[in-house]
């Protein structure tokens, strides 16, 4: 007997052990098990693909909406700094004119009391000097009657 009748022999030996034990059955098992596993990986892998997917969808659509938003809010507030702009200079110009009139005013009356000054110093300086002229050519009796009379007609003339 030579080794190799006793090397077939433990082949044989060896694999009728392997079927008694049903060891093809537990490595089919095995490989389905992780055939298995592995098409449920896949199938959660694709359905999280599908998610991630949508949530990029649903970001994308509001990060648009979040644009024109903000584009909205801009042009809202271009508006309403455009209007406060005017409104601004209407109240300025409002104020220079108010400020003009007040001023044309007050100019008024400093040239009503200047001309009004004015007379009362004619007035006086023509009252003085008549009656210098008259002192010296009437008595002084005569010339305060004249003075009294000439002071009283130019009090009522400026009233």
């Amino acid at each position: 007997m030579d080794a190799t009748f006793w090397a077939t022999v433990a082949l044989v030996l060896f694999l009728a052990l392997i079927f008694y034990m049903k060891v093809p059955g537990t490595v089919g098992k095995s490989l389905d098990a992780r055939a298995e596993k592995i098409k449920a990986e896949l199938e959660e892998a694709r359905r999280l693909r599908e998610e991630a997917q949508q949530l990029l969808a649903e970001y994308q659509r509001k990060r648009k909406e979040a644009e024109k938003e903000a584009a909205e809010i801009v042009e809202h507030a271009k508006r309403e700094a455009g209007q406060l702009v005017a409104e601004a200079k209407q109240k300025t110009e409002d104020y220079v004119t108010r400020r003009a009139a007040l001023a044309e005013q007050k100019i008024g009356q400093a040239e009503r009391d200047a001309v009004n000054e004015v007379r009362a110093r004619a007035v006086d300086i023509a009252v003085e000097a008549a009656r210098t002229v008259l002192a010296g050519k009437v008595d002084q009796k005569v010339g305060g009657e004249l003075f009294k009379s000439s002071l009283d007609a130019l009090k009522t003339r400026l009233n």
